[in-house]
C-alpha cells in the first residue's frame, strides 16, 4: 500500500473526487468501517467545503488492503506501523536516487559505464 503526494501526482487514481457512498458500494465496507479507518489514521480523505469526505481510487485500493489485513487478524496499529515503514522506504529510495543523480552530474558519470 503506497502513499503518494497528491500535489505531485496528477494521475486520475490520486484525485480525491469519490464520495463515501460510492466508496461503500465499491468496497463493500460500511460507512462506519471507512470512518473508523480514517479515525485510526489509515486513510486520509479530503473534505469539501461542505465537509463531505472525498476519496481517490488509491484510497479505495488502500481500504481494500486494510480490510483484508483486518480480516486476517492484523491490528490497525500494526497496519499503521507498516504504512510508516513503507513511506520511510519510499523517501529513502527517492533520496538515494536524487543523490546518485547529483553525484553523476557533478562527476560526469555516465549510465552504463
Amino acid at each position: 500500500m503506497k502513499t503518494k503526494d497528491p500535489a505531485k501526482d496528477t494521475s486520475y487514481k490520486s484525485k480525491k473526487v469519490i464520495s463515501i457512498g460510492i466508496v461503500r458500494e465499491l468496497t463493500g465496507l460500511s460507512e462506519r468501517q471507512i470512518r473508523y479507518y480514517e479515525e485510526r489514521k489509515l486513510v486520509f480523505p479530503e473534505r469539501s467545503k461542505g465537509g463531505t469526505r472525498k476519496y481517490s481510487f488509491d484510497d479505495i485500493e488502500s481500504l481494500m488492503d486494510i480490510a483484508n489485513k483486518i480480516e486476517d487478524g492484523v491490528q490497525t496499529y500494526e497496519i499503521r506501523q507498516e504504512m510508516k515503514k513503507e513511506k520511510q522506504q519510499d523517501y529513502r529510495s527517492i533520496r538515494n536516487k536524487m543523490l546518485r543523480g547529483q553525484l553523476n552530474a557533478r562527476f560526469g558519470v555516465q549510465k552504463g559505464i
